[in-house]
């Protein structure tokens, strides 16, 4: 059964109680329901659910499952959102809201600033079955109201970019987007569930990456689309269980297990974040210190009114040396690890240029700002004293 109580429950309650079903046995833990079917107590049963199945009753894990449900549930409670769809990765996220949603002949206006497998949907994957795409500088209305048309399917961006931390304005797009009818697709894995409320913005569809903050421990894969009940269920739900995106029952369980815990680490996150960024602030190796939450960031004033003032939990560094000194920077850390994840408990060194954004050609990561030089800096739980100290060595010791 659906133990879920009170739907004005406070956010952090929210995260450790909602979307809960308990089983007979009345377990505290939610159970893992780690199976491929389900079994019916008579073959008018099974018909009747395959014509159409009602609260709590599923056909295939495919199309559903107890486990997947719950994360579903609770992670609509927090956006905000009327219904979710999980998947089995971000990227599984961004291509089902895109592609259900599109169809040949379509427009679709971006941001240029995107992850480069987020750019390969656009440019190679929706291109070739007839959906045509204009990028912008998200940051630019202006671009946006110019690149808009009367038969602009759908808008799609990063709400905080990646890795140069550029912040859009959901509400300013949404209003271009929407007066023309298009749907407001947000990827919100940097600005976190819990420091945006980008539905409440004007998002139509908000997809994250549940690999980062939401599982935050560096243990699974998992993604999900928010949105309203028709899009998930009509839209969505059909696309993704026919062509096999969906979560996996021990994934949703694990990322269960997060939600409880990521107001809690997110905020710690961004408050070390911006420890570090204000130490490291003009230090005489960096050419720049990227961070949402500085004041001397284009859209801090943005941050305050969109993020409530929070600027992530992400950081980008660049080093006077270009990949010479990066390479070296990134040598020196003793405590971060290097690699391509973010949101973990752990803090990790990504170098975009040479590993997440290697695709892109030379003049487009120009165009971008991912120098030879920028390091991506997602902040962990470790004491920031002891993260500071460590930066600090490391870029004494990178040269230049």
């Amino acid at each position: 059964m659906n133990d879920t109580k009170d739907s004005n429950w406070n956010n952090r309650t929210k995260l450790v109680h909602g979307g809960t079903r308990r089983s007979q046995w009345g377990e505290v833990s939610e159970a893992i329901f780690l199976t491929q079917g389900f079994v019916y107590d008579s073959a008018e049963q099974a018909e009747a659910r395959f014509i159409e199945t009602g609260p709590d009753e599923f056909i295939y894990a495919r199309y559903g499952n107890p486990t997947v449900a719950m994360f579903e549930e609770r992670i609509a409670a927090l956006e905000g959102a009327e219904d979710a769809f999980a998947t089995a990765s971000g990227m599984a996220a961004v291509n089902g809201a895109l592609t259900s949603l599109l169809k040949a002949g379509d427009h679709v206006v971006s941001a240029r600033a995107l992850f480069g497998s987020c750019l390969y949907i656009l440019e190679n994957i929706l291109t070739r079955f007839g959906v045509e795409v204009t990028f912008v500088d998200g940051t630019d209305l202006e671009q946006w109201r110019a690149a808009v048309r009367p038969d602009t399917k759908a808008v799609f961006f990063e709400s905080m970019s990646n890795p140069t931390l550029e912040v859009i304005d959901v509400a300013a797009v949404a209003e271009i987007a929407h007066a023309v009818g298009a749907t407001v697709v947000v990827d919100n894995v940097f600005s976190t569930p819990v420091f945006s409320d980008a539905i409440a913005q004007g998002a139509d569809v908000v997809v994250y990456s549940a690999t980062k903050h939401i599982d935050g421990q560096g243990r699974v894969l998992g993604g999900v689309i928010l949105g309203t009940r028709d899009f998930i269920r009509g839209t969505v739900e059909p696309y993704m269980k026919h062509t096999g995106g969906s979560l996996s029952p021990f994934n949703a369980w694990t990322l269960l297990k997060g939600l409880e815990t990521i107001s809690l680490r997110v905020n710690a996150q961004a408050e070390t974040a911006l420890q570090i960024a204000t130490a490291l602030q003009g230090h005489p190796k960096l050419a720049r210190t990227i961070y949402p939450g500085l004041a001397d960031h284009a859209q801090n004033a943005l941050v305050q009114r969109q993020l409530g003032g929070k600027g992530g939990t992400v950081l980008s560094l660049d080093l006077k040396g270009g990949k010479e000194a990066a390479f070296a920077f990134l040598n020196a850390l003793t405590i971060p690890v290097i690699s391509n994840n973010l949101g973990d408990a752990k803090s990790i060194a990504t170098h975009p240029a040479t590993t997440t954004h290697q695709r892109l050609p030379d003049d487009q990561k120009v165009a971008l700002g991912i120098t030879p030089g920028l390091v991506r800096f997602s902040v962990g739980l470790e004491d920031p004293e002891d993260l500071i100290a460590d930066l600090t060595q490391a870029l004494d010791a990178c040269g230049g």
